[in-house]
């Protein structure tokens, strides 16, 4: 069941739905809120976030040996993101990560959290942990920039899209380049009860507005860029939620080939849509490079200064100078597509030299 969040009722607040349902997606301006947002004048209300707690003297180094990232010197309050994988190597969980000293806290998507707890549970086995679903009890707030005053907040800061030791940049631009660097973000832990009181007076913007600064970011979201043959590689997660130099894990033997070979089977695109139409394609539109479906469109967004753009996933044989047209029913939409992830190998920006990556 949704929980609505109790700043659905401040003046102008407009519910969403889909993966954001029980919070705002508007509060009426959602342009300007937006704007607000990126500048870090406004925070938004992510209490719809899942909340996953893991204590216990053996959580890091469990977490560790499970999931995609090394976690074992994971020091209290710093951030990092991890994977739970397949077998195949396919993403079943993406975890934002940050620890106290006494408890790690993952934060995830809603649907996440309850099959997240349930499964976490069943790999305890005889280690020193305890895992409990603590979505009904904490939520999370975002913002651009660390709100002074609330330093004494658990805050999760996002890693992208920084490239992590262990990690490795599919992208082709390089880090110094990467449209990420317009977008810190900083997400704060708040007891539920607490969560009118933190935000005060301070503006609020909705989550329309996060997802169209996450959509500019080339910032991938389980749920949303991810199905259930999503490999890493694909969405570029490799920057921030693997370790390749990590021990064993459910689904490495896969991450490992496909790094080696440099050639995921898909690749996630940028998408600047055709802005002189009043409506904007549906998240699961076709994308069609002349009468071929190659993709499908997995995020959309309005933004505040590129007008409509959106996210998609497309086949690694598209050609990136190919001009492609998003179909949603009858209604088609150009797109000038910008590559995020290289369709091959030779084209990937290497992360400690910046040099152009030959074949292997």
């Amino acid at each position: 069941m949704t929980i609505k969040s109790p700043l659905l009722a401040r003046p102008g607040a407009v519910e969403a739905g889909g993966a954001d349902a029980g919070v705002a997606s508007h509060y009426g301006e959602p342009l300007r809120e937006q704007r607000a947002l990126a500048g870090g004048a406004a925070v938004v209300d992510l209490s719809h976030r899942g909340i996953v707690t893991v204590t216990g003297p053996d959580r890091l180094t469990w977490l560790n040996t499970l999931s995609s990232q090394q976690l074992t010197n994971l020091a209290p309050g710093q951030s990092s993101e991890l994977l739970l994988l397949s077998v195949q190597g396919r993403i079943e969980f993406d975890a934002r990560v940050v620890d106290d000293g006494a408890t790690t806290w993952l934060i995830v998507e809603a649907a996440e959290a309850g099959p997240l707890a349930e499964w976490l549970n069943k790999m305890k086995f005889m280690l020193r942990v305890e895992i409990a679903d603590a979505s009904a009890d904490w939520a999370v707030l975002g913002s651009t920039r660390r709100v002074p005053e609330w330093s004494s907040l658990l805050v999760w800061e996002d890693p992208w899209p920084h490239v992590g030791a262990g990690g490795y940049s599919y992208a082709v631009v390089g880090e110094d380049a990467h449209p990420g660097l317009e977008r810190p973000w900083f997400e704060y832990l708040v007891p539920a009860a607490e969560l009118e009181a933190t935000v005060g007076e301070r503006q609020l913007a909705g989550a329309w507005a996060a997802e169209a600064l996450r959509v500019a970011a080339w910032r991938p979201r389980w749920g949303a860029e991810t199905d259930d043959k999503t490999i890493p590689h694909e969405l570029d997660l490799l920057r921030t939620a693997v370790h390749l130099n990590k021990g064993c894990y459910k689904g490495q033997e896969t991450v490992a080939r496909v790094h080696n070979l440099g050639h995921p089977p898909r690749r996630l695109v940028f998408l600047q849509l055709d802005g002189s139409q009043h409506t904007m394609p549906a998240i699961g539109s076709e994308v069609r490079s002349g009468d071929r479906k190659v993709g499908t469109v997995t995020s959309v967004a309005q933004h505040y200064e590129m007008g409509p753009v959106a996210l998609a996933v497309v086949k690694r044989s598209v050609a990136p100078e190919d001009v492609l047209t998003v179909l949603d029913g009858d209604e088609p939409y150009t797109a000038a597509q910008e590559v995020i992830v290289a369709p091959d190998a030779g084209q990937v920006v290497g992360r400690q030299t910046g040099f152009l990556r030959g074949p292997r």
